[in-house]
């Protein structure tokens, strides 16, 4: 933003600390008003005909203005997505570690993606990973929704989840 002497224009259209408008003024003019209320010209709008400018305080507007990204920067809330990966034969003791990851990471509010691989002829017995899979979403379905899936891509049966 142009401040002050920083603007570079011969009219523009002023607008007072009040918010009223003050019509098309020579720069001369607009800076003398502003400087009188003790204020500065700020521009507000470059690329009108003619560009509008506005008196007001320019230091406590840009306090505001970074108050206010601080403020949408707090609440703003970074949502990770989580990769799980199973095999078909995957044992027992193992499926159930993996659950208890998906639960974790779920009940934290993220997301993730369960990617059942296939290693070389597992491919000839896919209903196998399905099996799996589906169990696997059953059993998750009490804290998390499927989003997306189960959908192949390439070696990979892919099911993306997200908490409820």
């Amino acid at each position: 933003m142009r401040v002050n002497e920083k603007i570079r224009v011969e009219k523009v259209r002023l607008i007072g600390a009040a918010g009223e408008q003050l019509g098309v003024v020579d720069m001369q003019e607009a800076l003398k008003r502003a400087v009188e209320s003790g204020l500065d010209l700020v521009e507000v709008a470059p690329q009108a005909a003619p560009p509008v400018c506005r008196i007001m305080n320019f230091s406590k507007f840009k306090y505001d203005q970074e108050k206010k990204e601080k403020e949408a920067r707090k609440r703003q809330r970074v949502i990770h997505v989580k990769e799980i990966r199973l095999k078909p034969k995957i044992g027992e003791h193992d499926y159930q570690v993996k659950l208890h990851q998906a639960q974790k990471f779920l009940t934290r509010g993220d997301r993730i993606k369960v990617s059942l691989v296939f290693r070389g002829r597992e491919m000839a017995h896919q209903e196998l990973g399905r099996f799996v899979l589906d169990r696997f979403a059953k059993e998750i379905s009490d804290i998390g929704e499927i989003e997306k899936g189960p959908f192949s891509e390439g070696r990979n049966i892919i099911l993306i989840v997200r908490a409820k």
